[in-house]
């Protein structure tokens, strides 16, 4: 099947269900902050045209990541209006409560926050902007969302009843109540439930196959891949609730996607500067770094890279090799056909780290891929051959 038509299949299944996580069906069993906070995840009203909600973009059926057919195969959301197209493609919301909150390390290295760019400090902050980008969700301000809240008494008496009487009296307080209940929710075990083949292998309650051994093995060991450089948080290889990121910011050299730009209405000759573009960063070295994703569900919530460049995991792995191997071959991209395109922004990359270990043949790049379809969450296993 092609990529276009799997997409398109995959996102019309996953629209019919994307309720599935069984979010509060009536407002009246809002019992805690946090379904508060579900309810509100999963509500369209609270979008300029009532067609859009946290849940659009970030679908429980499907890893928290946005698998709607577009005009771009699902590289970027389509917005609230119907024909607004974003420039990056929309993070997974699972286990994005393990992101810490955006700072500097002792090494001076930006690490945290949320967003690719970490222009907002935690999730409270992040829950706050789609509401309100004319892009998205596409309220005009904080008193047209408080207005959507107060048509429903079950959502008026849910915060009084956790946020105190007076909360509706000041609009910046009512909405800052609206994102640490949407923050709450994405706090749970539903986001996180950490039970993944792999996590079920450190339990001893799954057997890996070879080809799943091997690429574990090959994305631990720094003398063979350089994976493990970004995307491990803990010390010891292995270890429990391993969230596959450290976090911090690089630029790997991702081209433009020419695809969306052609259509999404932003300038031909614009840039995206990545962590640059956060107000709490001004250091030109940083331009053109973005967060280290998880890899949780990586899998399965593609496509890839921050503007969903490329469609297929295999490809991504494919891209970073192509700093290693002096083969003809390891040049071409395989979903074009053609030589892998320049960077975006050819400054700061961080070739120390995507030069560390050596080439990789297509068994270990097949291994690679195999271990991190390992890393998706049981609910969402069924997702991995869909469309084969």
């Amino acid at each position: 099947m092609r990529i276009g038509t799997l997409f398109i299949s995959l996102a019309l299944f996953l629209n019919s269900h994307v309720l599935s996580a069984d979010p509060v069906e009536d407002e009246s069993q809002i019992s805690s902050i946090e379904k508060l906070g579900e309810a509100l995840f999963f509500d369209v009203d609270l979008s300029q045209n009532r067609t859009q909600a946290c849940a659009t973009c970030h679908m429980p059926s499907a890893g928290f990541a946005d698998m709607r057919a577009n005009v771009v195969n699902g590289a970027v959301s389509l917005g609230d209006d119907g024909k607004s197209l974003g420039d990056r493609n929309a993070p997974t919301a699972s286990y994005a409560r393990f992101s810490p909150l955006f700072h500097k390390n002792s090494e001076g290295q930006y690490v945290g926050g949320q967003f690719l760019d970490g222009r907002e400090a935690d999730l409270k902050g992040q829950a706050g902007g789609p509401p309100l980008n004319p892009i998205e969700m596409g309220m005009p301000d904080k008193p047209a969302v408080v207005a959507r809240l107060l048509e429903k008494p079950e959502y008026e008496k849910a915060f009084k009843q956790f946020y105190g009487e007076d909360i509706f009296v000041d609009v910046d307080k009512i909405y800052d109540a609206l994102t640490e209940s949407i923050a709450a929710f994405e706090k749970t075990d539903q986001f996180a439930p950490f039970d993944s083949k792999y996590d079920r292998y450190l339990r001893g309650e799954y057997q890996l196959t070879p080809q799943e051994d091997l690429g574990m093995t090959l994305f631990f060991s720094q003398q063979f891949t350089n994976c493990n450089l970004c995307h491990q948080l803990k010390r010891q290889p292995a270890a429990q609730q391993e969230t596959f990121s450290n976090y911090q910011y690089h630029n790997i050299g991702v081209p433009v996607n020419s695809a969306v730009r052609a259509v999404n209405g932003v300038a031909a000759d614009y840039v995206d500067e990545g962590l640059l573009n956060n107000p709490q960063v001004d250091d030109v070295k940083e331009r053109g770094k973005f967060k280290v994703p998880t890899l949780r569900n990586v899998a399965v919530t593609g496509p890839y890279m921050h503007n969903g460049v490329f469609s297929d995991l295999e490809t991504v792995v494919l891209f970073y090799n192509k700093y290693n191997s002096r083969s003809a071959k390891r040049q071409i991209n395989p979903e074009t056909g053609e030589a892998w395109k320049a960077p975006e922004i050819a400054d700061n990359i961080s070739l120390e780290e995507l030069k560390t270990g050596p080439a990789l043949d297509d068994k270990r790049v097949d291994a690679l891929v195999a271990f991190m379809r390992l890393l998706t969450d049981k609910k969402y296993e069924y997702l991995l051959d869909r469309g084969k």
